[in-house]
């Protein structure tokens, strides 16, 4: 029990076990040789600290259950197979990666666990990040994409291949990693290419940050200029659907979630800059706030408000008008141009809603 309190320190704020000087340790309480043996001992792990097995099995069961979710609401709806996709991809990485930890747990110097949480941690959160990517295109839409500098589907061409870019950076630098690991040989230049990966992961989310950032300026000023007629997609469900609390609430998780990743993933550049023997290596409780806690915030986020039933059927393109015909996604500016009117004998042509020129 001394052992495990001295040990497990490090996420308390209290002196680190892979770095107390045996002074310190005198000066705080009475230990045996053998203990101070066996806390130089977690030095020469995989690990600079004792890991703690609650958070680990908590977060393993918070992913558990994120992931069960978002599945159970796609057998549901059938709606958002991209983001629903994406976002598992995810859930399954953090899942695998904290079960790795458990194992870490368990035997300290066991490769395989270290290696599996190393590479699914690191990897999982741009599957997260492409999920939220995929929404942008709907937001354009249910707004209306004449207030976007980018047409609706350039968002996801656009960020989904970054997305891609910074996933395959990280993987191929944990694999160099892995492999200096079997060597003995120095892990930089894998930690250099993983750290890199998420450097571009980190300017990927600003600049989609940014570029949403300017849609919604945009639109506001378009609404100050010309109104809410001329400005916004006038079409009924659409207008239902923009105006309704889920879906407002949603773009605000969507907004956490974001910010959510971009701090973790932040934290994760700074940490790997340090080298594995760094400073903020060995700072378990730090690495659980910015890490699991972060990420578990971005995925309950979406969890509770799900994009594919806050936006309802404008999650998977255009919206339905109840008749099985698609309701276009172009704004509707009948209220403000008198050349532009729909008659009820106009709404309906082919099962498609269309608005004709009188």
């Amino acid at each position: 029990m001394l052992l495990r309190y001295l040990v497990t320190t490090a996420s308390s704020g209290t002196p680190k076990d892979a770095r107390v000087s045996q002074n310190h340790i005198h000066a705080t309480l009475p230990v045996s040789a053998q203990t101070l043996a066996a806390l130089r001992e977690y030095d020469r792990s995989y690990y600079m600290y004792r890991i703690d097995l609650a958070p680990n099995v908590l977060f393993l069961i918070i992913f558990s259950l994120s992931l069960v979710g978002f599945l159970g609401v796609y057998i549901k709806t059938r709606r958002a197979l991209s983001f629903t996709l994406a976002m598992c991809l995810g859930l399954i990485c953090e899942v695998l990666g904290y079960a790795g930890r458990i194992m870490s747990w368990e035997n300290q110097w066991d490769e395989d666990g270290f290696l599996v949480q190393i590479i699914c941690l690191t990897i999982g959160p741009a599957f997260l990040a492409a999920g939220i990517y995929f929404c942008l295109q709907r937001i354009v839409c249910i707004f209306g994409p004449e207030n976007s500098r980018l047409k609706p589907k350039q968002y996801p061409m656009i960020f989904i291949p970054c997305d891609g870019i910074s996933l395959m950076l990280q993987a191929v630098g944990g694999a160099l990693a892995s492999i200096a690991s079997h060597t003995g040989d120095d892990k930089a230049p894998g930690s250099n290419i993983m750290m890199t990966g998420l450097g571009f992961q980190v300017t990927t989310i600003a600049v989609f940050m940014a570029l949403t950032a300017d849609f919604a300026l945009r639109t506001h000023r378009r609404v100050q200029e010309v109104g809410d007629g001329a400005a916004l997609n006038q079409n009924p469900a659409v207008v239902k659907i923009r105006n309704s609390f889920k879906f407002r609430a949603c773009l605000v998780a969507l907004a956490v979630a974001t910010l959510a990743i971009l701090w973790r993933s932040t934290f994760r550049v700074v940490e790997l800059s340090g080298g594995w023997t760094g400073e903020l290596m060995a700072e378990q409780g730090l690495y659980y706030g910015m890490e699991g806690t972060m990420i578990s915030v971005a995925c309950l986020a979406l969890n509770i408000f799900h994009p594919a039933v806050c936006f309802g059927e404008m999650m998977d393109g255009p919206a339905k008008d109840g008749k099985g015909g698609a309701i276009s996604t172009a704004a509707v500016t009948h209220d403000t141009n008198p050349l532009m009117r729909a008659e009820p004998g106009d709404l309906e042509k082919n099962g498609d809603i269309t608005i004709e020129m009188k």
